[in-house]
């Protein structure tokens, strides 16, 4: 049953691409031989791998249902719709310009809305992106700071979610925020050398709203909405089994103070050096991708709590068997601050400059796969990625070259410096506190968490692709209590795009 239930699900993610996606390409079966010296923006402008392959002209309209699957953000619908630019061709699999736009709605209570656009020829030798992005989390994980150093109970998770446990009410609002999250930004990227070499620059303005309207973690009644009186999580302060989500506790301690709790506005400029010699950007099988960018937010630009930020980031595809048959793939990132101060809701995000956008969640699709979303979070962190991916069929139908692949993967980050976790509350609420730490053995660091996992995806023009992926936390298998479960039990994707 569950495999009938997962293909209709990549049925109707694909078949709209298949049936629309029609441009006003020549259909060309033998690609023109030698090197073509058009470049955008670090990527040179691959050829087909193989002669056989399509290449693709004009537009490309790809409408499609948003029909996915996160594990933290529970069964997402909507619509997406893609449009490629391919030009006369020159530049494929590579586009010209393209838009994107997503509408999507998740059953956990996430709503995404996405408009972007980049732009490779408008300003000669200049590459040009912008995207708008609001995020509204009715009840996004947050699990602390410094990983480790951070206790999940996840023993009471799991009680609360059995349905015949009517002694256990639904534990998972403890770790849980209301954050509404919009992003804008503008992005420049030109050449400096041989189109490998680049420059960038951006301006990038976040808007943060944390909690509910009465300064509380959580919208308890939309929380409880449609729950058994057992299950609801606990309200009334005064009731015997209230319990105050982690964000409420950290306020309480003074680990997050009153002047960041709610959020605030974070207007900055980016700068930064990328070097970039791959194949193609969609689906890269050779090449290095490498980039190192500033973060400065300072209040003078209009940002509610100034920081000034670092980011590098280092990704190589290695051909073991070439025309995309078998790649290595690797990511290594350092997401650094500079001082000892930043505030706690940028943490999340591993930043970008270009046609992404910044994603959230040292945990989930995007950063580490397997992982609870946010589960890892500080001042300083470092991340990797490795994958073995296998292009395993490649066929052409309804003029669309269409491929099957798949991969195996593990993800690891840590924390590697330490958001600053001593207690500046009021002496009644140190006792709590100090249980609190001693649940991960009052730890003063945090280690690697580290997951592993496999998947498969679908592969059209080189740039549409589904991915089916499920990652696991090797820290399910430790033999120490303080470890074992900390990073939750394994997750299941169904996403676009590969992770890098």
């Amino acid at each position: 049953m569950k495999l009938l239930r997962l293909t209709i699900l990549m049925a109707c993610l694909l078949v709209p691409q298949l049936l629309i996606a029609q441009t006003s390409d020549s259909a060309q079966t033998d690609a023109a031989q030698g090197e073509t010296t058009v470049v955008e923006s670090g990527v040179e402008a691959a050829q087909p791998q193989a002669k056989s392959e399509i290449v693709k002209t004009g537009y490309n309209f790809g409408p499609l249902p948003a029909v996915a699957f996160d594990a933290d953000k529970g069964l997402q619908l909507g619509a997406i719709l893609n449009i490629y630019d391919f030009g006369d061709g020159s530049r494929y699999p590579n586009t010209r310009q393209n838009w994107y736009f997503e509408a999507s709605f998740f059953t956990k209570g996430s709503q995404l809305f996405v408009v972007s656009y980049d732009n490779n020829f408008s300003i000669p030798g200049v590459r040009f992106c912008s995207t708008f992005t609001l995020t509204n989390d009715k009840a996004m994980d947050f699990y602390g700071f410094n990983g480790y150093m951070s206790y999940y109970d996840h023993a009471k998770v799991k009680a609360g979610k059995d349905k015949g446990n009517h002694e256990q009410f639904i534990y998972t609002p403890k770790y849980r925020v209301n954050r509404l999250a919009v992003l804008f930004k503008t992005d420049f990227i030109g050449n400096i050398w041989d189109n490998k070499f680049f420059w960038e620059a951006g301006y990038h303005l976040n808007y943060f709203k944390m909690g509910y309207k009465n300064q509380q973690a959580l919208n308890y009644a939309k929380i409880n909405k449609n729950k058994a009186e057992d299950k609801q999580f606990p309200s009334d302060p005064t009731a015997e089994n209230y319990e105050k989500p982690i964000f409420d506790l950290y306020r309480e301690w003074g680990i997050i103070s009153e002047d960041e709790a709610w959020g605030g506005l974070t207007s900055s400029v980016r700068l930064g050096l990328l070097f970039d010699t791959r194949d193609k950007e969609a689906a890269p099988s050779r090449g290095i991708w490498a980039e190192g960018h500033l973060m400065l937010a300072p209040r003078w630009l209009g940002t509610t709590h100034p920081s000034y930020r670092y980011s590098v980031t280092f990704r190589q595809y290695v051909p073991i068997v070439k025309n995309d048959v078998l790649t290595f793939a690797y990511r290594l990132n350092y997401e650094g601050t500079f001082g000892d101060k930043a505030p706690y809701y940028i943490l999340p995000y591993i930043t970008t400059v270009g046609p992404s956008y910044d994603r959230d969640g040292m945990g989930g699709y995007r950063t580490i796969r397997g992982m609870m979303r946010d589960r890892v979070q500080g001042l300083d962190m470092a991340s990797y990625n490795v994958e073995l991916r296998w292009r395993f069929v490649k066929f052409q139908l309804w003029k669309q070259n269409i491929a099957f692949g798949l991969n195996i993967f593990s993800d690891g980050t840590m924390v590697t410096k330490n958001y600053d976790m001593s207690f500046r509350g009021s002496e009644e609420s140190r006792a709590a506190y100090d249980e609190y730490m001693a649940l991960s053995g009052n730890r003063t660091s945090d280690r690697p968490h580290i997951t592993v996992g496999a998947g498969l995806r679908f592969i059209m023009n080189q740039n549409f692709i589904v991915a089916f992926e499920y990652g696991l936390p090797i820290s399910r298998f430790s033999s120490d209590p303080f470890i074992k479960n900390q990073d939750g039990n394994g997750a299941f994707y169904i996403n676009t795009g590969y992770l890098f």
